[in-house]
């Protein structure tokens, strides 16, 4: 199968996109797309390549025989790119978040339904060793049933530009992973969330920076998040520090390293506390790892006929989360997903 692409968004993300098509045999770039032409034929000079740039990228459809667009673009973007590559016959792999809002995001997942195109949208972090280790723990049942995900992410982030005057940029720039993550450990869909917005002292946003939501999740255990953007000195890892709580025992990451885990020393009797015994935590995950994991995953399912795992029929299960979020933080009320 060769995957004749076109890339839509040529600022600096798209370097990672490029770097896997060049890599791939069965990949071809055949046209690169930017509202600014420039930036398109600056990238093509970069990287050697001798492929049409254009405007538009209705245009570029037109114009090439591309089979599959990666979508680069700003995330307002989104669904006018991905709605318009999946009515031209293509499949579409694209940045996250997979739309602006909780609208665009059905129109997208009904777009692919009805002209039975495959959108699949990158989450890097569900592709590392150590959270596919933290998973398997939790789905062998290690730690007996789950009841508990707690996540808290605390990082000090000084960008600049849009996220600063963002209304909600911790939840609408950045849960996204974490709650996608949620997801992905627990296999659940989330069932319920409240969730309280604040901009603490310090803070150098404009808008809410800091934020501590409550899921309920369909399996019905309870998934907690409490973050920060503006948390300046003992940072948490990008991937947040992990607390899982099941009927057994207890698994914890912290992000960066191996999870670790206790669980209930059957062979000893109770007492007022348990006596606990460590476990074995080792990584059976053998493919690539961040977004060349996540790469692989798009492209293999695209081979094989099957959605990927992060296919927006599944992802728009994280994005209700992000925007559920927003709707409980801006009513002060608990919202069903």
């Amino acid at each position: 199968m060769k995957h004749k692409i076109i890339v839509a968004g040529c600022g600096g993300m798209s370097n990672a996109w490029l770097d896997y098509a060049t890599e791939r045999e069965n990949a071809e770039i055949v046209g690169l797309v930017d509202i600014y032409e420039e930036s398109a034929k600056a990238m093509a000079a970069k990287r050697g390549l001798t492929v049409p740039t254009f405007t538009d990228l209705s245009e570029a459809l037109k114009e090439t025989d591309a089979n599959l667009v990666f979508d680069v673009t700003i995330p307002s973007s989104h669904k006018v790119i991905v709605t318009t590559a999946m009515q031209a016959g293509c499949n579409v792999l694209g940045e996250k978040p997979m739309a602006e809002s909780y609208t665009d995001a059905e129109e997208i997942v009904a777009t692919s339904k009805q002209m039975g195109r495959r959108y699949s949208v990158m989450q890097n972090r569900r592709y590392f060793k150590q959270i596919r280790a933290y998973r398997d723990v939790i789905s062998k049942g290690l730690i007996g049933k789950l009841g508990t995900l707690n996540a808290d992410f605390y990082i000090g982030a000084h960008f600049g530009g849009f996220r600063d005057v963002m209304d909600s940029p911790l939840i609408v720039d950045m849960a996204i992973h974490t709650f996608d993550q949620a997801r992905f450990l627990t296999g659940a869909d989330p069932v319920s969330v409240y969730c309280h917005e604040f901009n603490p002292p310090g803070s150098w946003y404009k808008g809410n920076a800091s934020a501590i939501c409550i899921f309920e999740m369909s399996d019905g255990s309870v998934f907690t998040y409490r973050g920060s953007w503006c948390a300046e000195g003992m940072s948490t890892s990008w991937e947040s520090d992990w607390r899982a709580i099941g009927s057994k025992g207890t698994v914890r990451w912290n992000g960066s390293d191996m999870p670790t885990a206790e669980v209930v020393d059957e062979s000893i009797p109770h007492e007022f506390h348990s006596t606990m015994k460590k476990i074995d935590i080792s990584s059976e995950w053998e493919g690539k790892e961040g977004h060349h994991g996540c790469f692989d995953e798009m492209f293999a399912a695209l081979e094989e006929g099957r959605p990927a795992e992060t296919d927006c029929l599944d992802n728009i299960k994280s994005v209700a989360m992000v925007f559920g979020a927003v709707e409980s933080a801006r009513t002060g009320k608990k919202v069903m997903l």
